[in-house]
């Protein structure tokens, strides 16, 4: 370990690129150590993190709560697979049940776990329910989604590099445009043999599109009108991301004023994962009620890891932490600030089209072609100015940070946004 610990960032990079599969690009930067909004790298230079590992961080790096949950949970018991009860999983149930408003959920470990687990479930409930015939399911998706990279979720992905050469492809599912309520109809009212519709509440690795503020209540009607199961990938923008415990904010205790702005929307099946566990550890879920849930039988799914005390412990206090702390409300105000600052920056830039975003999930369209270099080149010079963001498709780079950031830290970022981009005008 002593000799690890005097690696430089390049050595670090060089190490990976040898002896790792080559299946991501990050940034050229190397972390070592991580508090609240801000992250150091292997030589001691801190930044603004405001990707948040991808909306998982929402409550901070090391949390001190999540941190001593998962201390004391693993110092005293980690792991019994399914084959045993433990003293905690029933416990993290009844409470995330009771926080989201369902009556039942499964414990997985990551977002695209639980994904392929809302997929298996609407698949059974189609045949023992709705009484679709058996292997004749399909399931409504929208173009440009992304549900993870599993061997069935890139079947109905529109990434051409996620699918490339990994066929053949699953298939039962139906692809639609994102945001197009005549288009769901029309696929819901022409095809008696879809089961569900599984939507994203706002496409984040498409670029964070946001849909019309009544498309997903209008979706969920349609969907009631059909018989066909509304399934609310929330991995994203759970957990109080964009501004609301939940995106879609159906029946939950959320106690954020800001629930009644929009129309809410109760999931037949809620999929979660990253912030569930703020970071720490590998905790995703599926909730839905028992007419949806009990369709799944003992053999039916299942997960050594799923469940296991430490996930369990870590996942509650992540939950407290977002409860406790009023981060719906903090990531509401905040995200509100942010896109009227830089909407007073983009009224006279020439590099940046528009910001769009809900809650401190956001974006900016930088103004050029999408395959140009122009996003990944101002994400170096925000790196060197002491924040770090990645383009998320093209030309296109999303802003996420911690949503524990307080307005004067957000303020400091957006300063240093504006300055970099500044350099990049025409």
């Amino acid at each position: 370990m002593a000799i690890l610990d005097q690696l430089t960032s390049q050595e670090a990079i060089d190490l990976e690129n040898k002896y790792g599969a080559h299946n991501y690009h990050p940034l050229p930067v190397v972390l070592s150590k991580g508090e609240g909004v801000y992250v150091w790298d292997v030589e001691g230079k801190k930044y603004y993190d405001f990707l948040s590992a991808y909306s998982a961080v929402n409550q901070g790096h090391c949390h001190p709560k999540i941190v001593n949950a998962m201390h004391e949970q693993a110092s005293t018991l980690a792991l019994t697979s399914r084959a045993f009860h433990n003293d905690m999983l029933g416990k993290y149930e009844k409470f995330a049940c009771e926080f989201f408003g369902f009556d039942k959920l499964l414990p997985m470990n990551t977002g695209a776990e639980a994904v392929e687990t809302a997929l298996k479930i609407c698949r059974k409930w189609a045949y023992e329910v709705k009484g679709i015939d058996e292997n004749e399911a399909e399931i409504v998706v929208c173009e440009n989604n992304f549900h993870g990279r599993t061997t069935t979720i890139i079947s109905f992905s529109n990434d051409s590099v996620a699918r490339k050469n990994f066929g053949p492809y699953t298939a039962g599912f139906i692809k639609i445009e994102y945001d197009n309520l005549e288009a769901l109809e029309n696929t819901l009212k022409s095809n008696p043999n879809v089961a569900g519709f599984l939507v994203e509440p706002i496409q984040g690795e498409a670029g964070v599109y946001v849909p019309a503020p009544d498309y997903l209540a209008k979706a969920k009607a349609l969907c009631e009108k059909y018989n066909v199961l509304f399934i609310a990938d929330e991995v994203q923008t759970g957990i109080a991301r964009t501004g609301r415990l939940l995106a879609t904010c159906g029946n939950c205790s959320c106690e954020d004023k800001n629930c009644s702005k929009e129309p809410e929307v109760k999931p037949d099946v809620l999929i979660l994962g990253k912030a569930l566990s703020g970071g720490a550890y590998p905790v995703s879920a599926v909730l839905a009620d028992d007419a949806v849930m009990n369709v799944i039988r003992p053999g039916n799914h299942g997960s050594t890891f799923g469940g296991n005390p430490v996930a369990a412990a870590v996942a509650m206090a992540a939950l407290e932490v977002v409860r406790d702390e009023k981060l719906a409300e903090n990531a509401f105000k905040l995200g509100e600030l942010f896109r009227s600052e830089l909407n007073k920056f983009i009224e006279t830039s020439t590099i940046v089209n528009l910001v769009r975003g809900k809650g401190l999930l956001n974006a900016i369209v930088i103004n050029d072609r999408e395959d140009s270099e122009t996003a990944w080149n101002i994400c170096l010079a925000l790196r060197d100015n002491g924040l770090l963001a990645k383009p998320t498709h093209g030309n296109i780079i999303r802003f996420a940070p911690p949503l524990v950031m307080t307005e004067e830290q957000l303020m400091d970022c957006v300063s240093i946004i504006v300055k970099t981009l500044k350099q990049f005008e025409k």
